[in-house]
């Protein structure tokens, strides 16, 4: 799971992506193509108003410099001095469903690219005051204190080279759930619950296998701030799902069985009792040229690195039936000193090369990069989000906004991905 701190950076695009003038030449070039994309998105929506709103919305969102509030979005793509009440309207208060949209976007991002995995995503949306739906006030380990945010959940269909986020979730504290003021004022629907972000993680990957075409890739997810990781690791397992998953160093594990005749004074991690310890203690080691640190970190040390690598049971999440045979594979950078450095990650795709494996971490990372891109560009942290339905709209439109960048800029350089 990609870390807040990825939302929170502004990287410079400038000479990595589409700046905005560069995107606003293309879509003056290219509206046609907005229109059809537009159509094929929000086509559902029962009125031509609505159409029309999600149209200025994305445009507002592609084209207009800055903070992308409401009243700005407007005024960059429209004359009307009713515009910005009318889509004030449209994000806020209009009662559309947002879930066919994201089901085609699914699809047209799809159409275009193998997905090479599912990546989820984690933001931190600082907000001022108690009026934003599911503000609560956290501690946040990227920031080191405690913050008043809301915390979003995403989906990223990790492509070659690229990353885009297709769903989202927003954790909703008890409070926002069981108050029926704060449910009445932020138009909380009534199927909505208060979860852990292992149940959000978890209704992201359902959710996008019950609508997927194409086959199933790996969840890839930073689940080491969770607290009931190995829970998770056991039901992703069940049901059949590969996975990559950042794990908690103080996740409890143990060694696999030895093969017949092994060596016990060669069983990888033997002594060690966490995932940390088993990054540490493993002695199957391969070398790698690329850094092995998360999204967060900040500095990426290009210097040859070794990855040691250990087979591990999960006591916890073998508990509830098939994993009880369940062996994964866990790996991490191991420095000179012999401390372990950066990320644990933990895999059921066992009999996957490392190279394998580490492209999909660089993948993970990519997402966190993107996190920022929609910070910088796209709005990800401007929008007041007062209710539930509001939330969700922009987080959608956001979404298709940055999909379609990545389509215009493929155009006008072919054969160059996105970060």
């Amino acid at each position: 799971m990609s870390t807040t701190d990825g939302a929170r950076r502004r990287p410079q695009w400038r000479g990595r992506q589409m700046t905005t003038r560069t995107r606003t030449r293309a879509l003056t070039a290219g509206d046609t193509a907005l229109a059809d994309f537009t159509e094929r998105l929000f086509g559902h929506l029962p009125r031509a108003d609505q159409r029309r709103w999600a149209r200025v919305y994305l445009q507002g969102l592609l084209t207009t410099p800055g903070k992308k509030s409401v009243r700005r979005l407007a005024a960059s793509v429209t004359e009307s001095p009713t515009a910005s009440q009318s889509l004030q309207q449209f994000i806020n208060a209009s009662p559309w469903d947002w879930n066919p949209a994201r089901t085609e976007l699914l699809r047209w991002v799809e159409e275009r690219h193998p997905v090479r995995s599912w990546t989820i995503g984690q933001v931190c949306f600082p907000k001022r005051g108690e009026h934003s739906v599911g503000v609560h006030r956290r501690f946040d380990p990227v920031a080191g204190r405690i913050v008043n945010c809301q915390l979003g959940f995403c989906l990223f269909l990790s492509l070659d080279g690229m990353s885009v986020p297709v769903d989202w979730r927003l954790a909703l504290p008890e409070a926002w759930v069981t108050d029926p003021v704060l449910r009445r004022r932020a138009r909380i629907s009534p199927e909505a619950v208060h979860q852990a972000p292992e149940a959000l993680v978890l209704e992201l990957v359902d959710s996008i296998a019950a609508r997927t075409s194409s086959a199933h890739p790996p969840v890839v997810a930073d689940l080491s701030r969770l607290g009931n990781a190995a829970a998770l690791i056991g039901v992703l397992g069940r049901r059949g799902h590969d996975f990559l998953v950042s794990v908690p160093p103080a996740l409890p594990v143990r060694a696999a069985a030895l093969a017949p005749g092994g060596d016990p004074a060669r069983t990888p991690g033997r002594g060690g009792t966490t995932a940390g310890d088993f990054a540490r203690l493993g002695n199957t080691s391969h070398p790698y040229t690329m850094p092995l640190a998360g999204p967060g970190a900040r500095s990426q040390r290009q210097q040859q690195q070794r990855i040691h690598s250990a087979l591990v049971r999960v006591p916890e999440g073998d508990s509830a039936g098939r994993g009880a045979q369940q062996i994964y594979r866990l790996f991490g950078e191991r420095r000179p000193d012999g401390r372990s450095g950066g990320p644990v990650w933990l895999t059921n795709m066992n009999r996957h090369r490392m190279d394998d494996l580490l492209h999909l971490v660089r993948g993970s990372a990519r997402s966190g990069a993107v996190l920022g891109s929609l910070a910088d560009e796209f709005g990800l942290l401007d929008f007041e989000g007062r209710s539930f339905p509001g939330w969700h709209h922009h987080m959608t439109l956001m979404s298709a906004a940055y999909a379609y960048a990545v389509a215009v800029r493929e155009r006008a350089e072919p054969g160059r991905r996105s970060a």
